[in-house]
C-alpha cells in the first residue's frame, strides 16, 4: 500500500459526518431492540391481567408476573438509550438540530410531557403495587403504561415520519424550518401507513419472544399451564397480525415509498430502487442475493428468481415489467445499497419467517396438536428473535434509503453533522459501543437466568392478608428464595 493510498483510507476512518452517522446508527439500533419487545409486551400484560381479574385463575397472575419481569429491564434499558439519542442530536448533528428545532423540539417535547409523563405516573403501580392495591387499580396502572409506550412510539414516528416526508413548514432567512401547519406535519402522508405498520410490527416481535419463552417451557415439560396459554395467546395474535402487516408492508412501498419519496428532478423513487439491488433497468427477475460494489456501479455476486420482480414489484404477471436500476440516479442521488438491499432483506425474510410460524400455528392448532409438536416448538425457540431482526432491518432501510438526506430534498447529511475533532467523536463512538455491548450482554443473561428460573416462583400458593381479591403477596426479589423447582429437586436429592 502506497503513503498516500494508507492517507486516503486514514481520512475515510477519520471522517466526522461518517463516525457521527455510525454512532447515531449504533445508538439508535440499540434503543429500538428494546421497544421492539415491551410495547408488544406492555399490550400482552393488559389481556393476561385483565383475564386474571375476569377469571381469578392463578396462571393468569403467575403469567402476569413473570412477563412483567422481562418487560421492566426492557423497558428501563429503552429509556435510557432514548435518552442518549436526543444528547447525540444536539451534540454530533449539531447543523441538524438547529434547522429542525422548531418542528421536532415541540415534537420530542410532547413525547416527555404525555407518554414520559403517563408511564412516571403508573408505573411504580404496576411494578410494586402487586398485593398492595386492588386489582383493579393494577389494571388501570397497566393500561396506562401500556398506553405510555404507544404515545412515545408514536411522537417519535411522527418526527421521524416529518424528516421522511416532511410537510407544513417553510424556510427562514437563517435555513431553520418553520411551522406553519402543525396538521400537516403531524399526520403526514408517510406517518399515516408507517405507524400502524411499526405499531403491529412491535406486537409481532413481541408475540415470537413470548411465543419462543413458552415454548421453551414445552420442550423441556415444565410448567405446562403456563406455557400453554402463553403459547396461545401470542401466536393467536401473530396469526391475526401477521396478514394486516403484509398489506402494510406493500401499502408503504406501493404509497408512500414508490409515489411520494422520490427524487426532484427525475421523479425516481431512489430508496426503492437501491433495496430492489438492480444497478440496470432490464431486470424483469427479484433479486434474492447481492453483494453491491457502489463504487464499481455494480454487484459483484447477483442471484436473481426470473420474473418474479415484474409480479411483485409492478404486479404484472406477464414479466414484461422491468425493476429501475440505480444507473438511473447520479451517483450524489444514491443511497447506500449494499445496507439498504440488505436491511430490506431482512425485514423481508423475516416477515417469510413470522408467515410460516403463523400459518402452521393456525394448521396446529386445528388439528388440536400445538402444545404436542416438538418440532414446531424447537422452531419458535430458534426463531424468536427474528421479528426483532425484522424490525431492525426495517429502520435500516428506511434511515439508510433516505440518504444522502437527512430532511428529505430539504437538509442534505452533509450539512447536518457537527465539525467536531475526528478522534473526540471517534473515542466516543468507540466508548458507546462498549458501554451498549455490555448492557446488551447483561440484559441476554438477565432473560437467560430468568426463562431457566421459570415462572415456578410465581405460583400462588397461600391466601393474602393484604388486600381484599389477591392470592398471594409479591414475590420477593432475586436471591431471597429459592424456585419450586429447585426445592423438589433437593427433595429429590434426599429421598
Amino acid at each position: 500500500m502506497t503513503k498516500s493510498e494508507l492517507r486516503a483510507g486514514t481520512e475515510v476512518i477519520m471522517d466526522v459526518e461518517l463516525i457521527s452517522r455510525v454512532q447515531f446508527a449504533i445508538t439508535v439500533m440499540f434503543h429500538m431492540t428494546f421497544p421492539a419487545i415491551t410495547v408488544g409486551i406492555s399490550v400482552f400484560l393488559c389481556v393476561i391481567f385483565w383475564k386474571y381479574w375476569r377469571t381469578r385463575k392463578p396462571v393468569y397472575l403467575q403469567m402476569y408476573r413473570f412477563w412483567r419481569r422481562i418487560f421492566a429491564v426492557g423497558f428501563a434499558l429503552g429509556v435510557v438509550a432514548g435518552i442518549v439519542i436526543t444528547f447525540e442530536m444536539g451534540l454530533n448533528w449539531g447543523g441538524f438540530a438547529a434547522r429542525t428545532g422548531p418542528i421536532l423540539g415541540p415534537i420530542i417535547g410532547m413525547e416527555v410531557v404525555t407518554a414520559f409523563f403517563v408511564e412516571a405516573a403508573f408505573i411504580g403501580v404496576m411494578f410494586y403495587g402487586d398485593g398492595r392495591v386492588k386489582p383493579r387499580t393494577m389494571f388501570i396502572s397497566t393500561v396506562m403504561v401500556a398506553i405510555g409506550t404507544v404515545l412515545s412510539s408514536t411522537w417519535i414516528l411522527m418526527a421521524n415520519s416529518w424528516m421522511q416526508l416532511p410537510a407544513g413548514y417553510e424556510v427562514d432567512a437563517d435555513g431553520q424550518f418553520i411551522p406553519t401547519d402543525w396538521w400537516a406535519i403531524l399526520f403526514s402522508p408517510s406517518f399515516m401507513w408507517r405507524w400502524p405498520h411499526m405499531l403491529v410490527a412491535v406486537m409481532i416481535s413481541a408475540s415470537m419472544v413470548i411465543a419462543g419463552i413458552a415454548a421453551y417451557y414445552l420442550i423441556h415439560k415444565r410448567e405446562l399451564e403456563f406455557a400453554k396459554r402463553s403459547l396461545s395467546i401470542s401466536l393467536g395474535l401473530l396469526a391475526v397480525f401477521i396478514p394486516v402487516q403484509i398489506a402494510l408492508g406493500d401499502s408503504v412501498a406501493a404509497d408512500y415509498v414508490a409515489t411520494q419519496q422520490v427524487t426532484a428532478d427525475k421523479q425516481l423513487p431512489s430508496k426503492l430502487i437501491a433495496w430492489e439491488g438492480n444497478w440496470e433497468s432490464t431486470n424483469n427477475g427479484y433479486v434474492i442475493f447481492a453483494i453491491p460494489d457502489q463504487a464499481e456501479q455494480r454487484n459483484l455476486v447477483e442471484v436473481s428468481i426470473p420474473w418474479a420482480g415484474s409480479a411483485i414489484g409492478a404486479h404484472d404477471l406477464s414479466g414484461a415489467s422491468t425493476t429501475p436500476g440505480m444507473n438511473l440516479l447520479t451517483p450524489e442521488e444514491q443511497p447506500n445499497m449494499a445496507w439498504t438491499f440488505w436491511g430490506f432483506r431482512l425485514m423481508f425474510y423475516g416477515s417469510i419467517i413470522l408467515f410460516i410460524s403463523g400459518f402452521l400455528s393456525v394448521v396446529l392448532r386445528i388439528r388440536r396438536q400445538l402444545y404436542d409438536s416438538t418440532r414446531f416448538h424447537k422452531w419458535l425457540l430458534w426463531t424468536t428473535p427474528v421479528g426483532i431482526i425484522a424490525i431492525l432491518g426495517g429502520w435500516l432501510t428506511a434511515e439508510v434509503g433516505r440518504q444522502p438526506w437527512v430532511v428529505w430534498g430539504e437538509l442534505a447529511t452533509t450539512d447536518a453533522f457537527s465539525d467536531l475533532n475526528p478522534w473526540t467523536v471517534l473515542l466516543s463512538a468507540i466508548g458507546f459501543v462498549a458501554i451498549y455491548a455490555a448492557l446488551f450482554t447483561a440484559y441476554i443473561i438477565f432473560i437467560v437466568k430468568t426463562v431457566r428460573r421459570g415462572p415456578e416462583r410465581d405460583a400462588e400458593v397461600e391466601e393474602s392478608d393484604g388486600v381484599e381479591g389477591w392470592l398471594v403477596p409479591p414475590t420477593p426479589a432475586w436471591g431471597e428464595e429459592k424456585t419450586l423447582l429447585e426445592d423438589e429437586r433437593e427433595e429429590a436429592g434426599a429421598h
